[in-house]
């Protein structure tokens, strides 16, 4: 694979944005020593800086002389909330997912007390996996709603789970609630999850979760294909592009650890 070129930035341009990424819900209001702080950055040139958002309108002044995010970010926002949806973000990302691992990709989100699949992008694969868009199945049989269903609330977990009647789909399908309850404690831990033909004959998948601007699992996407494509030696083939994907998709949708 290619490696890309770093784009060339333009330093004032790079600089104040860096001075806007200091605010966060956690540091809605800072003083003109803290920003220098965070960027690392002299006074005089934040000040200048912060001086030029603030004709703007990206900054504007709160309490004493400390610093606020504007109404132009607000503006912006809401213009990218209303044109960028988690639909419309993702489907590029699976087109080319699907291109890269010759596998499916789907879009998982919960919907009431099971998944439903939001975008599907079929592999150059021969082998077509059978799952549509609006196509809903229980969240506890599959590797993407596995995903939503571990990092969920934990009383939307127990509701889940007490209407559960596993059915054995195939001779490795889980059918002991106790058993999906451990399943989901791990998925939990690794950060990722795993059907080997549980569902189907010959079908495998590996699924992965998509973070909001809040940093909380809002969808899954998973690739599925032929299962000798999901052995222990091609699992990280397999698995890397999956994650950038994610990755890519919650970025886009705000992921930060800084809120």
């Amino acid at each position: 694979m290619q490696s890309r070129k770093e784009p060339k930035l333009v330093n004032t341009l790079a600089t104040a944005m860096s001075i806007l990424e200091c605010f966060s819900t956690r540091e809605a209001e800072l003083p003109l020593a803290r920003i220098c702080e965070k960027t690392g950055l002299y006074k005089s040139r934040v000040h200048r800086l912060c001086s030029t958002l603030l004709a703007l309108g990206y900054l504007v002044r709160a309490s004493g002389c400390n610093y606020r995010l504007g109404p132009k970010l607000m503006v912006l926002g809401r213009a990218y909330e209303k044109t960028n949806t988690l639909r419309s973000i993702t489907v590029p990302i699976m087109h080319q997912l699907s291109q890269q691992t010759g596998l499916s990709s789907t879009l998982y989100v919960i919907d009431g007390f099971r998944s439903i699949c939001l975008a599907r992008e079929m592999g150059p694969s021969s082998l077509v996996y059978a799952i549509n868009e609006g196509d809903c199945e229980d969240l506890y049989t599959t590797a993407a709603g596995r995903i939503l269903l571990a990092h969920a609330e934990a009383d939307f977990v127990e509701a889940v789970l007490g209407r559960a009647r596993p059915v054995r789909f195939t001779p490795s399908t889980l059918v002991q609630v106790e058993q999906i309850r451990r399943e989901l404690e791990v998925i939990k831990g690794q950060g990722y999850a795993q059907n080997q033909q549980e569902r189907e004959f010959g079908i495998s998948a590996i699924a992965a979760p998509i973070f909001d601007h809040q940093n909380k699992v809002i969808a899954s996407l998973a690739v599925a294909g032929s299962a000798h494509r999901f052995s222990e030696n091609t699992f990280a083939e397999l698995a890397q592009p999956l994650f950038e994907a994610t990755k890519q998709i919650s970025f886009r949708l705000g992921q930060s650890n800084n809120v």
